[in-house]
């Protein structure tokens, strides 16, 4: 089958985050399964674009920002609009990495135009919004695009009800989870110990939570390290004077933003990982953490929450940093605890997030959409 998959933005340091990190790993599965596929995208930031993400075929066309202001949601490519035209019709089907913005949405109605059938899969990004451009933009675009999807893939019933509210009840759902590339742990105890903070300095992630814990715990843990690694989203500021003005600036540390392809690597030399923030629908940094082994703190609202409890995986805390700070602290307490939930989420991503399973349940909704 010929695949194309749409995401807004490639970036060298992964600005896009999950969203670009599930296509490319959903591309290369359905590459490895025979599958003709190309992933079509936005780019920023690269001397020269590559051609392939991970062994897979790319068309990366630059971005331009049309609504200032607006974040990723004023981002468009006139470029990529004019690739879609003229050969969006060479494909079967188009999985579109959807989100209210100006990249995926009109790739979708191209496809609708030119009868080739799509799907949409959301991330969790379209919701119920009280955004002054939401309303505007899901009357002309949104609720347009959803309804004529042949697919709609959800990751939590949360979007699926959020969706519904958006599009309406009429839309063909699928629940489909997000999935990891197999992982090794690490065979080597990281010695210092190190708690990881490894996501987009952004209001939402709440770095700065993650900081203000850290420089409460420095004294009970003084071999400990912590580290920050992302790209900035408006926050690396307020941490690097959060971090100087902790008086820990020596073991709290803020490193570098890394390519996408990268992240596993950089987690296998940690021993916690922690993500603080909150209303989180599915992040993929979490999925990536529990297949190496590590055990994960997350907040309540986070949609991978039940998972992480059921599984016995890491530690669900509630929003305020006292208690990100004590669901840490266990960790860094307990040699035995920490081994324990750390293989629990490996175990679990193995045996439900494979890439193979998920690569299954996209063949079987292609297929539906192409005969539709």
């Amino acid at each position: 089958m010929r695949v194309l998959e749409v995401v807004t933005l490639v970036t060298p340091d992964g600005e896009y985050g999950g969203p670009t990190r599930v296509a490319v790993n959903q591309a290369a599965a359905l590459q490895r399964r025979g599958h003709d596929v190309t992933i079509a995208a936005a780019t920023r930031g690269f001397a020269e674009p590559p051609s392939l993400l991970n062994d897979v075929p790319t068309r990366l066309f630059p971005s331009r920002t049309l609504v200032p202001g607006t974040g990723f949601a004023g981002l468009s490519s006139p470029r990529l609009m004019r690739w879609l035209r003229t050969n969006v019709s060479a494909f079967d089907v188009v999985h579109v990495h959807a989100a209210r913005d100006l990249v995926t949405l009109p790739a979708a109605r191209t496809a609708l135009r030119k009868g080739v059938p799509y799907v949409l899969q959301t991330h969790g990004m379209i919701d119920p919004s009280g955004n002054p451009l939401a309303r505007p933009f899901d009357t002309l675009l949104t609720r347009m695009v959803l309804s004529r999807a042949q697919r709609v893939f959800y990751l939590t019933p949360t979007e699926k009800s959020d969706l519904t509210t958006v599009g309406g009840s009429h839309l063909q759902f699928q629940h489909l989870p997000n999935g990891v590339p197999r992982a090794e742990p690490s065979a080597e105890t990281a010695m210092p110990l190190e708690v990881l903070y490894l996501a987009r300095l952004a209001p939402r992630k709440r770095p700065l939570a993650f900081v203000k814990a850290a420089a409460s715990l420095c004294s009970r843990h003084p071999d400990v390290r912590f580290t920050l690694v992302g790209p900035d989203e408006g926050e690396a500021a307020a941490v690097d004077a959060a971090i100087t003005s902790s008086g820990h600036a020596d073991r709290i540390r803020r490193e570098p933003a890394i390519s996408p392809e990268n992240t596993l690597e950089r987690m296998s030399h940690a021993s916690v990982y922690v993500l603080p923030s909150v209303n989180e629908p599915y992040p993929m940094s979490v999925l990536e953490a529990m297949s190496l082994a590590l055990p994960v703190v997350i907040t309540r609202s986070c949609g991978l929450a039940r998972l992480v409890a059921d599984s016995e995986a890491g530690a669900v805390v509630d929003e305020t940093v006292e208690s990100l700070e004590d669901g840490i602290d266990r960790m860094l307490r307990d040699d035995a605890l920490r081994d324990r939930l750390g293989r629990n989420g490996m175990h679990v991503t193995r045996a439900e997030h494979s890439m193979d399973a998920i690569a299954e349940r996209l063949e079987a909704g292609y297929a539906d959409s192409v005969t539709v």
